[in-house]
């Protein structure tokens, strides 16, 4: 988890123009990131797909007036409500924006272009209804950072006994990298949301990158059959983990909103 989910991009500067805490250039210019273009497809009242601006606008007229993040995986629908076709084309993305107030979800499906060393990436958001009920699975801030402490020592914990390459220097150094990237200007999360969730955020984001590096070096040091195995059961609980907290995060501005705060 180098870096946020697109749908968390969507649903945070979104969150914040809805709010009036920043204007639409500036909303737009954070969700694209280094992306080339973003445009949304399936707006009711449009034939064509239209550019971003439009779009949010579009969106807060039909009564938007909040944007959840749902980044499911197989047999765990984090964030989703249905029905099965939004929930199918989620779940084949491994993300999307619900939006709050109107029953409307979004999908991103991007696309690569260009030689190597020059490729372009677009992003098309297919706008399909949604079931107007609590997403799944998804905690509250308090309960996401209780649980990433316990997830991180646990896992921490079996992998440097496992010699797991993620868990010592290796991980420590990335982490410092993406740290240093941070803070070299990049707003963790948009203007409106509360310091727990930029907390909760950051150390979901230290979690997942510690589960991908321990996966991306191969086995280290655990060569047995049960040793895989072990790895594989410490990472894959973390892994669901960090997820929650990422969705608690993205979407606690709505919760806070829905809770009377």
């Amino acid at each position: 988890m180098l870096s946020e989910p697109r749908s968390g991009r969507l649903a945070a500067w979104g969150n914040a123009l809805l709010a009036g805490l920043v204007s639409p250039d500036d909303a737009v210019l954070a969700i694209v990131g280094e992306d080339t273009v973003h445009r949304v497809e399936g707006l009711p009242g449009e034939s064509a797909p239209v550019g971003l601006t439009l779009a949010l606008g579009r969106l807060r007229a039909l009564g938007v007036t909040g944007l959840r993040v749902a980044l499911p995986t197989p047999g765990h629908p984090l964030g989703l409500s249905g029905p099965p076709e939004f929930n199918a084309r989620a779940l084949e993305a491994e993300e999307a924006v619900v939006c709050h107030g109107a029953a409307f979800g979004l999908v991103p499906e991007v696309s690569e272009a260009g030689p190597a060393g020059d490729v372009h990436i677009e992003v098309v958001w297919h706008v399909l209804p949604v079931r107007e009920a609590p997403p799944a699975d998804v905690p509250s801030l308090g309960e996401a950072e209780r649980e990433l402490a316990e997830a991180l020592r646990d896992a921490t914990d079996v992998l440097s006994k496992l010699d797991v390459a993620g868990s010592g220097p290796v991980a420590d150094a990335a982490i410092d990298a993406y740290r240093a990237r941070s803070e070299r200007g990049r707003e963790v999360l948009a203007p409106g949301y509360p310091p727990r969730a930029v907390r909760v955020l950051e150390l979901a984001q230290r979690v997942g990158l510690l589960v991908s590096l321990a996966y991306e070096n191969g086995h280290g040091g655990a060569v047995s059959a049960s040793e895989m195995a072990a790895r594989g059961a410490a990472l894959r609980p973390v892994e669901r983990t960090a997820r929650r907290a990422l969705v608690a995060a993205y979407n606690s501005v709505v919760e806070e909103r829905e809770r009377g705060r």
